[in-house]
């Protein structure tokens, strides 16, 4: 009997924020979507706008920072018998912080969240799809995924980290089938996240200075798409108006 496909996000926080509308687009091209953070109550809330629409839904409460926990959440959707189609890496915690200011307790944090975490993950769904050959496995980056400007010295070198991780694992696993791809969001994401800690940015920006939820959404579904003759590894999104 064949499995029921499915997609697996950690990282899903607010309702307008990239893990919970990467779910509800999951959920919405008939995927059954596992949807992972640390707070129920978010959770609860995404997962309720999905069965409203008619999407399924499955939560597990877990920190990506700790293996057990995302051992957990690969073995639920195991166990209920779901294929993973695509898994995204979704968690981005940033701390500004000047040099000479950070203590080694903040820069370990930063690693083990940006890093750490999605090593935990990779291991976990490449173990997941090497089976059949078959998968997607998205790590969503930075502009500090690719140059460290202050005071986020910190945070860019954990995010280089991912992106360092995920080179890797598309050289070992493409040629098994398993499309690895790293994003950079070079811009700032039109969400609740922005608007609740530098709302003045965001107005000054404007809609067609920030990045769309349901754009983002898209463009990772068609890299989910593409065929394995012409896949993309990395690439990064924009709004128009960002200088580059």
């Amino acid at each position: 009997m064949e499995k029921k496909c499915s997609a697996i996000i950690i990282g899903v926080g607010p309702g307008q924020g990239l893990g919970a509308i990467l779910a509800k687009y999951f959920a919405a091209k008939g995927l059954h979507v596992y949807i992972a953070g640390r707070s129920e109550d978010k959770l609860q809330q995404v997962a309720e706008d999905i069965r409203q629409k008619g999407g399924s839904v499955s939560i597990v409460l877990a920190d990506a920072t700790v293996e057990c926990d995302v051992a957990h959440l690969f073995k639920v959707a195991r166990l209920e018998g779901h294929s993973i189609d695509i898994a995204v890496y979704n968690v981005d915690s940033n701390i500004p912080s000047p040099l000479l200011e950070t203590d080694a307790e903040t820069f370990t944090a930063l690693w083990r969240q940006n890093c750490l975490g999605a090593f935990f993950f990779g291991k976990e769904a490449i173990n997941a799809m090497k089976d059949k050959h078959k998968g997607t496995l998205i790590f969503t980056g930075a502009t500090a995924s690719l140059r460290a400007k202050p005071p986020f010295t910190g945070f860019a070198a954990a995010k280089a980290g991912l992106r360092a991780l995920a080179q890797g694992m598309a050289r070992e696993f493409s040629p098994q089938g398993i499309h690895v791809v790293h994003t950079v969001i070079d811009g700032v994401i039109d969400g609740d996240r922005a608007k609740n800690q530098f709302p003045d940015y965001v107005k000054a920006k404007g809609k067609e200075g920030l990045l769309q939820l349901d754009a983002i959404a898209e463009t990772y579904w068609a890299i989910h798409q593409q065929h394995p003759s012409a896949w993309t590894h990395e690439l990064d999104l924009r709004p128009f108006k960002e200088p580059f």
